[in-house]
């Protein structure tokens, strides 16, 4: 079931005119992403590695690789095994504060990436001038509508606009209020794809309706066939209900800790301790305020690393948005974004 189709050829799908007017929604967002249905895989470390980018780019989606901590060798060696399994569009996520940001860039142009999200704050001008001088498009994501105006001044191709309900690193926000704020600003001098607590098809619609082009969604791709999260992982994504999506505490205020939503844990509880000494190195002297903050993003790193990869749930990060809840089994990307496509187009239809 390669998925194919699944907006660019609707016969695929039985077309309805719910299915036409899904098409005419998304068709900005298609065109931008060279793909047959705007929804965008959320970069999440250790899970939006080559298979599962593959197959959302294969099944007419965008898959992106989640750079994260990785090193330019290693992210290298990532986009050329994506390219030996899909012959489509996929994009990279970058993080900001990354101390080779700018070799990562390099990589991505090296093989002729087309489009580049940077999150983790706001972009530095250089790398957003070093990313359009090689020719990939530039996304970015807007936690405010004066930072949304700021990047579209900075000529950012594309928004993202990601709520607290989303997994990993969040801003304050709900996503219904930030689409609300930004979305009938912007969206008709920029597309703007919507992220964070997207489980339906029924709420893809309504931010399309909105004016958005797209959506991405991490959560529902979790337990995907093609994920190679451990199956402990994936078990506790099926088992788990929204309410269980819980966010980190901010232990000492001078620590820009930006918080991150998981699955609670022993490691949640963990991660306040971890704080408190790294807050002490501060107090010595031993550490900077970069170094303080880069030792706390490879906690979280190495945390998630035991949990995706070594099953560990219980000791390891098992970050998860609130949509968590509408996970109930595992199943190929092309079975859910069939599901979400059809779910979206059934609700279009019903409005009439």
């Amino acid at each position: 079931m390669s998925g194919e189709g699944l907006i660019a050829e609707p016969r695929a799908v039985h077309p309805t005119a719910g299915h036409q007017r899904l098409k005419e929604l998304m068709h900005r967002g298609t065109e931008f992403l060279g793909c047959e249905v705007a929804i965008m895989g959320g970069a999440m470390s250790w899970v939006s590695e080559r298979n599962l980018v593959s197959a959302i780019s294969n099944a007419g989606g965008f898959g992106v690789i989640a750079c994260g901590a990785m090193t330019p060798e290693l992210l290298d060696t990532e986009i050329a095994e994506t390219k030996t399994r899909t012959s489509r569009p996929f994009g990279v996520n970058l993080i900001t504060m990354h101390p080779q940001l700018a070799e990562l860039i390099d990589v991505c142009a090296k093989h002729d990436v087309g489009h580049v999200v940077l999150a983790g704050g706001l972009p530095p001008g250089w790398a957003m001038d070093k990313i359009k001088d090689r020719g990939a498009k530039l996304m970015a994501f807007a936690p405010a509508l004066a930072l949304a105006k700021k990047l579209m001044r900075s000529k950012v191709d594309a928004l993202v606009i990601e709520g607290m309900e989303a997994g990993g690193h969040i801003g304050p926000v709900s996503t219904s209020v930030l689409a609300q704020e930004i979305l009938p600003n912007v969206s008709k001098d920029i597309p703007v794809f919507i992220a964070g607590g997207i489980g339906r098809g029924e709420a893809i619609a309504a931010y399309l309706e909105m004016g958005a082009v797209g959506v991405q969604l991490g959560t529902r791709f979790v337990c995907a066939t093609e994920s190679i999260a451990h199956p402990n992982f994936k078990k506790a994504f099926i088992r788990a209900s929204a309410r269980d999506a819980v966010l980190s505490v901010q232990i000492d205020p001078r620590l820009p800790v930006i918080p991150v939503r998981a699955l609670k844990n022993r490691e949640m509880e963990k991660f306040a301790a971890k704080q408190r000494e790294v807050a002490d190195l501060l107090d010595r002297g031993n550490v900077e305020m970069a170094e303080a903050q880069l030792q706390i993003e490879h906690y979280w790193a190495g945390s998630l690393r035991r949990a995706v990869i070594d099953g560990d749930v219980e000791t390891g990060s098992v970050m998860a948005g609130q949509s968590v809840g509408m996970v109930s089994r595992e199943e190929p990307v092309a079975a859910i974004l069939q599901e979400l496509v059809g779910e979206a187009a059934a609700a279009l239809e019903s409005r009439g």
